[in-house]
């Protein structure tokens, strides 16, 4: 009987264009926040300290870095010998009991220490010893440099979630950052915590190698390993000379592309600190900086073009013009050989004194089998109880854990009030509700009323409101309810919506940003919005990069229903409740929190904990970042939440029947 209103739009408005316009224009105004401070930079000492802004402002946006200082535990377990050069099988520790492989090609005949790079992969399962990333390492070794391939997390021998006894590993490389990098958010992490962790600590492993100069390291990558790359040259002063390839643009030009990006390449807050691509480059200043670019790629070629020009400015202060370079091969996303040979030009040029590439008659590779460090190809199951990210992101959890439980009750309950108010509250502008009611209709004895108000400047909000029939023009007391998919949803819910109206109660369904009649237009038909990398994900990306989430976005609709529902004729202001259900009742519950007005607040189906889910290392992905506030279990977790709403009396059970951990029953 709801199908006509699930399928309800909203008249006189592009409601469809609101929430990419709202983030387009937010993105914007950061950016240019941006260009005025690289502006300002006008000699050398003001480019150091801008320098030292982005080194800052990155590790602040990973979480900080774990200790760099633990042993490396280094061990070679085996040697392949080369046409001109051998390769040794390294493994060492990161963090304890964190194992890097990685393949260690060295020149045969040299007689004393020389450059070095660092190469760090992709998003290839192999990682090190796929074709693609084997192929750099043998033109980089026959040039005379020292080169280190590197396994990321999740990829080559590092898989997280393998199982030795059936040898198989059921998610891998992009899948696993994703799973594993959502879980870091509500701990005020970053997957690129650890990958840029693991490429410093392999940076000091170079460092003690008699064969390399550590004053002649270089880092390159590609895709992913360009995100690497963009990292170290933003951390790490030691690197001498970079080369990231596949990743470098600027914010503005990738919104234009509709793509959501990799777990370990969203840094939260990056954006609202005036950070861009551009400063990942003028981290570098004047150290020789080479862009391989693909001209075809997703990741815009125009962006790539654009921070190379603004930048050059900054090595002409040196005097080292030439020291920043771009290259560009006419072809998809792909490392591709032009672009190998012109790293190899690059590295070679600035890391050995002369530019030398290597005839393709010199390169032959090596069949994957023989460049593993490891007997199994994995290190689970073969070295001593080996940690994955997983494990690390529940030692990250008890710290913070131990660290909330050390304050006493009423200390720990204000700092979780003045940081959620301050996460929900930031950046929000003052705006007029100014709503609009119109006539939904009736079903079965209820009146439907259209609503529709500002919740910020640029963002309208809409619900449904539900009561019964005979009850038209009494001021009625409220429940605004919230729950996955809005008034998308209305059938599954229809006992609830039935039960509040017989009980002489308005029933308001909310839809918040971005659900219901105010999903984003999608790229085609056929898109599912809340999907792994769906239009939804890529709007929660950039409101994290902008120092923002859609959960705190989305609490705040909450907030401002509760003031339009107070300021409504048709609604007695003294009797406000809040409903959820399913993965959004986070929302009513942290309002409730917030708004005194708030007289209870029911919550069915929703999640136990983020904590619990951080626990369990497999879950549904779909639309799992509409629940995350980032850093939020440093302050206080869900049990928290429903303790502080009970004391004040504010919490309503759920009935007999209704399981709390089942989030998302409804979606």
């Amino acid at each position: 009987m709801y199908e006509k209103l699930e399928s309800t739009q909203i008249p006189n408005f592009d409601i469809k264009s609101q929430l990419p316009r709202w983030i387009h224009d937010a993105a914007l105004k950061a950016a240019e926040s941006g260009e005025r401070a690289r502006a300002e930079v006008k000699d050398i000492a003001g480019l150091k300290r801008r320098q030292q802004v982005i080194r800052e402002g990155i590790e602040r946006c990973l979480g900080g870095l774990p200790p760099l200082d633990t042993p490396l535990n280094p061990r070679i377990t085996g040697v392949i010998q080369g046409n001109g050069f051998r390769i040794e099988k390294v493994i060492f520790e990161s963090r304890p009991r964190v194992y890097v492989t990685a393949n260690l090609y060295v020149p045969d005949g040299i007689s004393g220490p020389r450059g070095a790079v660092m190469l760090l992969c992709g998003h290839r399962e192999q990682a090190k010893h796929c074709d693609e990333y084997q192929t750099p390492c043998h033109y980089l070794v026959h040039s005379g440099l020292v080169v280190l391939a590197v396994d990321p997390i999740g990829q080559g021998e590092r898989f997280g979630y393998y199982d030795p006894v059936e040898k198989h590993a059921p998610m891998t490389s992009v899948t696993e950052h994703e799973q594993v990098g959502r879980q870091c958010l509500p701990l005020g992490d970053n997957l690129a915590r650890y990958m840029l962790h693991d490429a410093v600590r392999a940076i000091d492993y170079l460092c003690s190698r008699p064969e390399v100069d550590p004053a002649r390291i270089g880092v390159c990558g590609h895709s992913g390993g360009g995100t690497q790359t963009s990292l170290v040259m933003m951390y790490d002063s030691r690197i001498a000379a970079a080369a990231p390839g596949g990743f470098i643009m600027n914010r503005p030009y990738f919104l234009m592309t509709g793509k959501a990006q990799d777990a370990e390449q969203k840094w939260p807050g990056f954006s609202a600190l005036g950070l861009d691509h551009e400063d990942i480059v003028m981290a570098m200043a004047p150290r020789p900086v080479l862009i391989l670019a693909t001209t075809y790629d997703s990741v815009p070629i125009e962006g790539a073009r654009h921070t190379v020009d603004v930048n050059r400015r900054f090595w002409e202060m040196h005097g080292l013009s030439d020291n920043l370079e771009i290259y560009e091969d006419d072809f998809g996303h792909r490392f591709t050989l032009p672009l190998v040979r012109a790293a190899t030009r690059f590295f070679s040029k600035h890391l050995v004194g002369r530019p030398n590439v290597p005839s393709d008659e010199k390169i032959t590779l090596l069949p994957a089998e023989q460049l593993l460090c490891t007997k199994s190809g994995q290190i689970i199951g073969e070295l001593e109880r080996p940690k994955n990210v997983h494990q690390e992101n529940i030692e990250r959890l008890e710290e913070f854990e131990k660290t909330r439980l050390a304050y006493p009750d009423a200390v720990r309950k204000q700092r979780a009030m003045d940081w959620l108010r301050e996460t929900v509250y930031r950046g929000r502008q003052s705006f007029a509700l100014n709503p609009r009611l119109y006539g939904g209709g009736e079903v079965e004895g209820m009146h439907v009323w259209r609503t529709v108000w500002w919740s910020q400047r640029g963002l309208l909000n809409h619900a449904l409101q539900f009561f019964d029939a005979e009850l038209a023009g009494r001021k009625l007391p409220v429940t605004v309810a919230v729950w996955d998919r809005g008034t998308n949803q209305l059938t599954p819910h229809d006992r609830w919506i039935r039960e509040t109206c017989k009980s002489g109660r308005i029933a308001m369904v909310l839809n918040p940003t971005g659900i219901g009649p105010l999903l984003p237009h999608l790229n085609s038909p056929q898109d599912n919005p809340f999907k792994r990398f769906g239009i939804l994900d890529k709007y929660t990306d950039e409101l994290m990069l902008l120092g923002d989430s859609m959960a705190a976005v989305r609490t705040y609709d909450v907030l401002r229903a509760v003031e339009l529902a107070s300021n409504l004729s048709n609604v007695d202001p003294g009797d406000i409740q809040l409903y959820g259900n399913g993965r959004y009742a986070i929302y009513a519950g942290l309002a409730a929190l917030l708004e005194p007005r708030v007289r209870g607040v029911r919550m069915d189906n929703r999640m136990s904990s983020i904590a619990d889910w951080i626990r369990e290392p497999f879950y549904d992905e779909t639309d799992s970042q509409s629940f995350i506030l980032p850093g939020m279990l440093q302050y206080f977790d869900l049990p928290d939440l429903d303790r502080w709403l009970d004391e004040d009396g504010r919490l309503q059970e759920s009935p007999a029947g209704h399981d709390p951990v089942n989030a998302g029953s409804d979606a």
